[in-house]
């Protein structure tokens, strides 16, 4: 706070100054007056002393060692809470590096804001060469939601209020908030600026579906043979756990989950279909999305995967979202609580039935595929080196005597195999690599779940997604967050067993021991090579509640190009 020269008063000169204020104290202000509680971010010029006030007045600042990592982090914040998680990053550079979490923030559908410091405008409009000089705002708007200037230090909580209100509604993003350098520092009258703070009114109102798009819905599960709840993180990202259960559980329908919606209800639940998820898919004559998109990840709604003469029904808060593959039968436009709640409301008792030979044929085909799988399972714990299956059984039964624990979960081999071994019970407690399917969310995503639940956090991870954030082992420590981080060490992307083709490495093979990396920090390292080693190491350090990170050494031979998805990966012809 700077003090201001003398002024005259009514009743003449007075020498008392006037309280100032700045563009700093007004963006923390802001921040407080809507609830921000916690703040991930990289300092630098010029938002470090924005960093320091804000701890100063109270709310946690995270920092990062990578910009990437820290958006990340927020994204992951506004998934977990609904409300928009707050990444602050220098300009330029830094903004570039956050700006990767923010398009994928938006991807994912997460609320979140990038406020970024900027060089001066009359300088980056003349392209005069200032320090990390570059228009921002323009490049945010290709990835963001939605993206904001503020040019003025009074249009400071005009902007922010702009920001968190856009994140948040309708269907969630990242949103990006430029703040140049000049206008951080702008000095204000402090009883004027007051009014140009304010606290938002229901930023994210209900929006109700239509009644009749809500009978046609019920009409079609109804009449359906063979019906079939896919269920998608935007379930888990609203909160209606109650309402999609009482659903479920009243329609008697087989469910489905994506990955991020998995705890919804338990893994274990009789109506679960994910054990037979393929004849699901291509059996469903009604589908019933929600807070689900038939995009890659649903196979675009195309056949063979899925039933070609499949009716679906689609529950998302925005309308644009319907048709966008495949023709939707009854759109159910509106928040997720909100349709939920119509449908319960609409359907009478005993409408909506499900034929037994439709739950036989699928708990059939879910025992047989449990079996084969067990038979891998099996083989997989007594394999020498450590398969994949068998430190992850481990993992598996020591989250089982563990369940407040939060997953996070990237690689490729390493999510897909945790993805189909580790069983959720409850909702939101399982983070991955989501709809782009992007490597580097690991460090970020755990720290933010330990920050804002307070819970122990195992990331499962992949030795090569591991080393987009890894890093951040040193934020970990620092802040003395409950987080065990498994890396599943085949020394390769995809595997360790590449051949190479001149005198250097093959471009697919790693070497590491991770366990030293976190030693050098102040946490506690272990290397594992069987599956009695990870279980005994998981248990030591979830029950130490610090820091730790165990380094598990998998065959190199085990694991497959790009995982699941190898047939993304198009295939070079070799030339003699």
């Amino acid at each position: 706070m700077t003090v201001a020269p003398m002024r005259d008063t009514e009743a003449g000169s007075s020498d008392e100054p006037a309280a100032l204020t700045d563009g700093i104290h007004l963006v923390v202000d802001a921040l407080k007056r809507n609830g921000v509680e916690t703040i991930y971010g990289v300092v630098g010029i010029p938002i470090t002393d924005l960093a320091r006030l804000a701890q100063a007045s109270g709310i946690r600042y995270i920092g990062f060692r990578h910009e990437s990592d820290a958006g990340h982090a927020a994204a992951a914040a506004g998934f977990l809470t609904q409300k928009p998680g707050i990444c602050l990053t220098v300009s330029a550079p830094g903004f570039l590096n956050g700006l990767v979490a923010l398009a994928n923030a938006t991807t994912n559908c997460f609320p979140m804001v990038q406020i970024s410091g900027s060089s001066e405008r009359h300088l980056v409009d003349l392209q005069r060469g200032d320090y990390e000089e570059m228009d921002q705002l323009p490049a945010a708007k290709m990835f963001a939601k939605a993206a904001y200037r503020v040019s003025r230090a009074e249009d400071i909580g005009r902007g922010i209020a702009r920001a968190i209100r856009t994140a948040v509604s309708g269907r969630p993003g990242g949103v990006y908030l430029d703040i140049p350098a000049a206008v951080l520092g702008e000095v204000l009258d402090a009883e004027e600026a007051k009014s140009t703070v304010w606290k938002l009114v229901n930023p994210s109102p209900r929006q109700l579906p239509e009644i009749e798009m809500v009978d046609s819905a019920i009409d079609l599960l109804a009449n359906a043979k063979r019906p079939l709840i896919v269920l998608g993180k935007g379930a888990a990202y609203s909160q209606s756990d109650e309402q999609i259960r009482e659903f479920v559980e009243t329609t008697g329908a087989p469910y489905v989950p994506m990955s991020m919606a998995k705890g919804l209800l338990p893994d274990d639940h009789p109506q679960s279909a994910a054990t037979a998820r393929s004849l699901a898919l291509k059996k469903a004559d009604v589908v019933m999305l929600i807070g689900a998109r038939l995009n890659w990840l649903l196979g675009h709604g195309d056949a063979p995967q899925w039933n070609p003469d499949a009716k679906f029904i689609q529950v998302d808060i925005a309308a644009t979202e319907m048709d966008s593959n495949q023709p939707i039968a009854a759109p159910l436009v509106g928040d997720i609580g909100s349709v939920m709640d119509s449908l319960l409301e609409r359907a009478k008792p005993g409408q909506i039935t499900v034929q037994t030979e439709w739950r036989e044929e699928l708990a059939a085909k879910s025992a047989q595929n449990v079996a084969k799988m067990e038979v891998r399972l099996q083989a997989a714990l007594t394999a020498h080196p450590m398969k994949f299956l068998g430190a992850l059984q481990s993992i598996r039964d020591v989250l089982a005597d563990n369940p407040q624990v939060y997953v996070v979960n990237e690689g490729a081999n390493a999510l897909d195999l945790a993805r189909n071994t580790i069983p959720m019970q409850l909702p939101r407690h399982r983070l991955d690599s989501g709809t782009w399917g992007v490597m580097g969310i690991g460090m970020g995503y755990a720290i933010a779940a330990a920050v804002e639940t307070g819970e122990p956090v195992v990331a499962i991870e992949g030795d090569s997604a591991f080393g987009f954030s890894g890093m951040e082992l040193e934020a970990i420590c620092r802040y003395d967050l409950p987080i065990v981080t498994v890396i599943l060490n085949n020394s390769g992307v995809y595997r360790g067993d590449d051949p190479s083709t001149s005198s250097d490495p093959a471009p697919t093979a790693l070497r590491a021991r991770h366990e030293y990396m976190i030693k050098a920090f102040g946490g506690k390292g272990y290397q594992a090579t069987t599956p009695e080693e990870v279980a005994a190491a998981l248990r030591e350090a979830l029950a130490s509640g610090r820091p730790a990170l165990i380094d598990c050494v998998i065959d190199p031979s085990d694991g497959t190009e790009s995982g699941n998805i190898a047939h993304l990966n198009p295939k070079g012809i070799t030339v003699k």
